[in-house]
């Protein structure tokens, strides 16, 4: 294997392309395409933090959102944080994600980010934005939020995560996020055999939004399942 993490995932990311059939009302956003900055700034975030071939454990999150990864092209990671924990500027867009406060909080916890990201791979089984159309606009939407578009993507949704495994990732467990997301990929992994055990953590979303008082009980339980139990 002669290429870095990194280059595996810049790869991944430059060549990525849904073309699947998709239900009305629905559509997908490409960020790299969209937006020139976010291939570089995507470019810049794994060539920092990936630029080896370090075996890593796997987080599963739902799908990009248009305020996070949608932007900066980086899970859980809005422009602010990019800037301010990982030293990356974006000058064209400014965004600010409550998942992404959430993660930022908990990676300061397990050490920082380059320990963080030197154990760990984030990513989404669908790797590009979903939006759906209604009266006040577009609206983030999840790919189990309809039964049409989930069977649409479900096809592209096990090639992408066999894509990811293949960057040296331990399948042995995988941390999946979000209860309603992991009855999904558990779907997918019947049909798939991607991996071993799923352990699931509830969703920065959620915890930031429902359950900030207890915040840090959610760190820890995140950091617990996380850390390798013979560090």
């Amino acid at each position: 294997m002669n290429k870095t993490f990194a280059e595996q995932v810049i790869e991944f990311n430059e060549t990525i392309v849904y073309s699947g059939s998709l239900p009305d009302g629905f559509e997908v956003l490409n960020p790299y395409l969209d937006n020139p900055e976010t291939m570089q700034v995507m470019q810049k975030f794994y060539h920092k933090y990936y630029n080896d071939f370090h075996k890593r454990k796997f987080i599963i999150g739902i799908n990009p959102s248009r305020h996070g990864a949608g932007v900066t092209g980086v899970p859980f990671t809005d422009t602010k944080r990019l800037e301010s924990v990982c030293g990356i500027e974006m000058k064209s867009a400014h965004t600010h994600e409550v998942s992404s406060v959430f993660m930022y909080d908990m990676i300061a916890d397990y050490g920082g980010a380059d320990l963080f990201y030197k154990d760990i791979y984030i990513n989404s089984p669908f790797p590009l934005a979903i939006v759906r159309k209604t009266k006040n606009g577009w609206l983030n939407a999840n790919y189990y939020d309809d039964k049409e578009l989930f069977r649409d993507v479900k096809d592209f949704m096990i090639e992408t995560l066999k894509k990811h495994l293949s960057l040296n990732l331990d399948t042995s467990e995988v941390f999946v996020l979000g209860k309603k997301n992991a009855e999904f990929i558990s779907k997918l992994n019947k049909e798939a055999q991607l991996f071993d055990t799923m352990t699931v953590l509830e969703h920065p979303r959620y915890i930031q939004q429902y359950k900030s008082k207890e915040k840090q009980l959610y760190i820890d339980k995140y950091i617990l399942a996380l850390k390798d139990k013979n560090q």
